[in-house]
């Protein structure tokens, strides 16, 4: 197997030398004293020989790979220990009763290790035999387990279950990840009431030791059977001593600046308003236009002429986020709601019918599981919100707070991609109020405390709708501007100094 290919399935990324011995010195700085140390998958052996040389409490080490070229370079490492106290074996991590292992070791124990660096849908993509059974093992339903979600980390599964194994044991686990890996297993641990406690998260440059472009860390956690916080420490730098802030749980939810959600709790609540994200059509060459001397023009630089009825202007996500770069194009929308009669635009608007068919292949072909059994030439995330006339709209991706008034072009409502996400207003009057609500102090603090930054969209409609917006216009004063601004949006023009001047 070539290393490419190997890096692809085991997610192979070797832990350097000097990153092992770094870790296993921070360990024993935060008091850890292992008598036995545990690692599921050694790869070549440099954790576990770090450990087993780091920690003079070790009486007895274990580790474990599933590949046998790996276990003979770990058992050479770790030499002549490898044939008294450390045993180094072959074993397929999901076919192993990890319960029983750490049975069979002497506490407190030290779980340690760096777990493959891959998603489940990569290696079912490459046909990878290393994955767990297939499980929705998160527990999403529904859209959410069909578009993504159920999706995760190798790692992320392998240390859940590693939690799971040394629930009533006194041991501590303490593994080199991502951090939003590090994060879900809390979280998961966390909701169901399993012992997880003393968490730590400590980072590590990913791009330097492994040229990885993404947030890594070395995640510490306790179980002692007394370990029942809900609370992680994160460190700004890989010290015990370095500046720190805090990673909560509470009502369900992660937060990810604990102190900053404490002062600002009080905004979250049910709302009225609901959060949506924008049209998914998974096949922009198609779908999408943009304009050159008056013609539409579609993904593949062909002119096309379309009647304007399923029509829309399109604002990307970007264009919401300020880039310059991302000018307004055409989308064509096939339903107002899903699960309606594509059939029915061949009556309507016989020439977007006939460019529909014409570029069947493409749009038959998208791979998303949510256009089964639905109408040809579907989309997804419509509905009567989509064409509200006007919206407050903010960017899933981008690393900032920005809540922008989304006004309708030419008489036709403005789409959204599916990685922006809008409340629907049917006035103007209402969205400038929202928006600019939105963009005060409390709401900006009272989001930023339930963000992640590091996270792939850090932005969601799981993050925007913790807040009320009910609750935020009582704390700002403007319960009756409110009320007031919405009879009259209908009847007056909108003078939005004015407005602004009141809202301050």
């Amino acid at each position: 197997m070539s290393g490419a290919r190997r890096k692809l399935e085991y997610g192979d990324y070797q832990t350097p030398a000097g990153l092992a011995e770094a870790s296993c010195c921070l360990l024993a700085r935060l008091g850890v004293k292992p008598r036995a140390i545990l690692e599921p998958s050694c790869g070549l052996g440099s954790l576990l020989k770090a450990g087993v040389e780091g920690f003079q409490s070790v009486v007895a080490a274990k580790g474990f790979d599933i590949n046998p070229e790996y276990v003979s370079a770990a058992r050479s490492r770790l030499g002549s220990r490898s044939a008294d106290s450390v045993a180094i074996e072959p074993a397929n991590f999901f076919d192993t009763d990890w319960a029983a292992v750490a049975d069979s070791l002497p506490q407190p124990l030290l779980v340690l290790g760096n777990p493959p660096w891959v998603t489940n849908s990569v290696l079912g993509t490459v046909g990878s035999g290393n994955l767990p059974r297939k499980s929705n093992f998160q527990g999403h339903s529904g859209l959410d387990a069909l578009t993504g979600k159920s999706n995760f980390d190798i790692s992320e599964y392998m240390l859940i279950r590693l939690s799971e194994a040394l629930q009533g044991k006194e041991a501590t686990l303490a593994m080199l990840c991502k951090a939003a890996v590090a994060r879900k297993v809390m979280a998961y641990c966390w909701k169901r009431g399993l012992e997880m406690g003393g968490c730590q998260i400590f980072p590590i440059d990913a791009a330097r030791d492994f040229g990885a472009a993404v947030e890594a860390c070395l995640f510490v956690a306790s179980f002692n059977g007394k370990s029942r916080d809900r609370v992680c420490t994160t460190h700004e730098a890989f010290d015990p001593t370095s500046r720190s802030g805090q990673i909560g749980y509470c009502d369900g939810l992660l937060i990810a600046d604990w102190k900053q959600y404490q002062e600002w709790s009080f905004l979250r609540g049910e709302t009225s308003y609901k959060w949506r994200s924008g049209v998914k059509h998974d096949c922009g060459k198609v779908m999408e236009f943009t304009g050159h001397n008056g013609n539409l023009v579609n993904g593949f630089g062909e002119s096309v002429d379309l009647e304007d009825a399923f029509l829309f202007p399109l604002l990307k996500s970007s264009a919401i986020a300020g880039s310059e770069k991302a000018g307004l194009r055409q989308v064509l929308v096939t339903q107002r709601n899903a699960g309606d009669d594509t059939s029915l635009i061949a009556n309507t608007a016989p020439k977007t019918w006939k460019y529909l068919l014409d570029h069947a292949e493409w749009l038959d072909s998208r791979a998303s599981s949510i256009y089964r059994k639905r109408p040809r030439f579907s989309v997804f995330g419509v509905g009567d919100y989509s064409f509200a006339p006007w919206k407050v709209a903010i960017s899933g991706f981008y690393k900032k707070l920005g809540f922008k008034v989304i006004p309708s072009v030419a008489g036709r409502p403005a789409m959204l991609d599916d990685t922006a996400y809008f409340l629907g207003c049917e006035g103007e009057y209402e969205a400038v109020l929202l928006a600019a609500m939105l963009n005060a102090a409390p709401a900006k603090e009272f989001l930023s405390s339930l963000i992640f930054w590091d996270a792939k969209r850090p932005i969601t409609v799981g993050v925007l709708s913790q807040l009320s917006i009910e609750r935020l216009v009582e704390h700002l004063g403007k319960a009756d501007l409110l009320k007031s601004l919405l009879k009259k949006q209908h009847h007056q023009p909108l003078q939005q100094g004015l407005l602004m001047g009141a809202l301050s």
